[in-house]
């Protein structure tokens, strides 16, 4: 059987259509005398990342707590909360070629929605880049209160896009993300670069 072509299309923004510059952490880090890679690896522990990402606690909560570990690691507590504050300055950069994509989708007349496991920054990052009318929907694991890879995320974002799920196309670059959308009936690509831009336009219905 042949799957019909999507007539939406549903990005993951961290990865996809937000790139980071890994020596933006790393520069932090050497600055001030961390272990390389300490930040992330504190941000992203499950217990300390899965409140933020439904809307428990708030970004800076979350912040608070990665330089209260770093404190504990035997930093300054001032120098802690200084070198999370200047990693944290950096937002990220927009992917040229993705964002050209949904330019290209929605001129065509194809909705094109967010779906991020983000926090209660992401208005204000989105804003920072230049993205907030890029977007026809942008559903956010924060304010939703569920976070990807649930069911409930993607039917969702599915109502978001007033579109049936077996016609919104989910790309993202992590499999379980693609595993939880094929779950919930989604067609899903694994996205690992500009070279998939060939197979979303061939997927899509335009």
């Amino acid at each position: 059987m042949v799957r019909e072509r999507a007539t939406a299309l549903l990005v993951d923004f961290d990865g996809v259509l937000r790139r980071w510059d890994p020596a933006v952490a790393a520069g932090v880090e050497q600055r001030y005398g961390l272990t390389p890679g300490v930040l992330g690896d504190i941000a992203m522990q499950w217990g300390r990342l899965q409140p933020v990402l439904v809307g428990q606690v708030s970004h800076a909560d979350w912040m608070a707590s990665v330089a209260d570990a770093l404190a504990s690691q035997s930093v300054e507590p001032d120098q802690a909360r200084a070198a999370v504050a200047e990693w944290q300055e950096y937002r990220g950069e927009v992917d040229p070629d993705v964002l050209a994509l949904v330019r290209e989708v929605r001129a065509a007349g194809l909705p094109v929605g967010l779906a991020t496991n983000a926090t209660d920054l992401l208005d204000a990052d989105l804003a920072a880049l230049g993205l907030t009318d890029e977007l026809d929907a942008v559903v956010n694991s924060s304010v939703l209160g569920v976070h990807k890879p649930a069911k409930e995320y993607f039917q969702a974002a599915c109502q978001a896009l007033r579109t049936s799920p077996d016609r919104v196309l989910f790309v993202d670059d992590d499999d379980r993300m693609i595993s939880g959308a094929r779950v919930a009936g989604l067609p899903a690509f694994r996205w690992s670069g500009p070279e998939g831009l060939r197979y979303v336009r061939a997927a899509l219905a335009y």
